[in-house]
């Protein structure tokens, strides 16, 4: 960012009905270089010159037929959508000075010009007129760079949904005490699980078949927080049948590296090549 450049490529609009004022003033901006200026003796154009050019900087006389200063700038509020209203009011009346203030004119300069201090105030006015715009640019392109981020999240998890719905039986989670926290699918059934509630209120009863050898071996693994890929362990039913079921799990940490449950997916092979 070349601040002194884009402060000369600043667009200005003079407005004071007094032409030798106008003359003055767009002498003394060309003179320091600043390329975009224009001007008007009527003040009750300005509200629409500000809504088709989007003033960097009016430079606006308070004593003026017609419109004085202080509606234009009450015109200037209700018209335009951007809040900062970029205004240095003219006045050789130095009780107008705090009034203009209060209206919203972010600065003033005294008639006659001090042609040093209209430079300074100029100058001054626009750095922090054009750092609060590059502001407001940087938090558009942030809000729209976090909804783009929001957008690619949501389509990545509904993509992860499909392809753990395809891959597997079931999903499931719990938490850091082994209570089921979520599952999708006939998880429960399959399993023959007996659970009241999915909150954690109640620790899941297992129907008895299973082989205990390999159910230690899982418990081990999930007791030291490890991941587990294709896991197979079976049970047997009351009437000698046999069910087998694979399974992959990961644990779950929050920001603060804390174990937080596990997550995975399984299927039934029972039946299957």
């Amino acid at each position: 960012m070349n601040m002194a450049v884009d402060i000369l490529a600043a667009n200005i609009l003079i407005v004071d009905d007094q032409s030798a004022n106008v003359q003055l003033l767009e002498q003394l901006l060309a003179g320091a270089g600043y390329s975009h200026v224009s001007a008007t003796m009527k003040p009750e154009e300005v509200c629409a010159l500000h809504r088709k050019n989007a003033y960097d900087l009016i430079l606006l006389d308070l004593q003026m037929p017609v419109m004085d200063g202080f509606q234009v700038m009450e015109g200037l509020k209700t018209s335009v959508t951007d809040s900062y209203l970029p205004v240095i009011v003219l006045t050789a009346q130095p009780g107008h000075k705090l009034r203009a203030l209060q209206a919203g004119a972010k600065d003033f300069i005294s008639k006659p010009f001090d042609l040093v201090e209209v430079k300074t105030r100029i100058h001054n006015m626009l750095e922090v007129r054009l750092l609060y715009k590059k502001l407001a640019d940087y938090n558009r392109e942030l809000e729209a760079t976090v909804a783009e981020r929001t957008a690619e999240l949501r389509e990545s998890e509904a993509r992860f949904r499909s392809l753990t719905e395809l891959a597997s039986d079931w999903y499931w989670e719990q938490d850091e005490n082994g209570h089921f926290t979520k599952v999708s699918g006939p998880v429960l059934e399959m399993l023959g699980l007996q659970v009241e509630s999915l909150r954690g209120d109640t620790h899941p009863t297992l129907l008895g078949g299973w082989n205990e050898t390999e159910r230690e071996t899982l418990r081990r693994t999930i007791a030291e927080r490890q991941p587990f890929l294709d896991y197979v362990f079976c049970r047997t039913g009351s009437d000698g049948s046999e069910q087998c079921f694979q399974v992959s799990g990961e644990p779950m940490f929050d920001r603060s590296s804390r174990f937080i449950g596990y997550r995975g997916i399984g299927v039934e092979l029972t039946g299957k090549h």
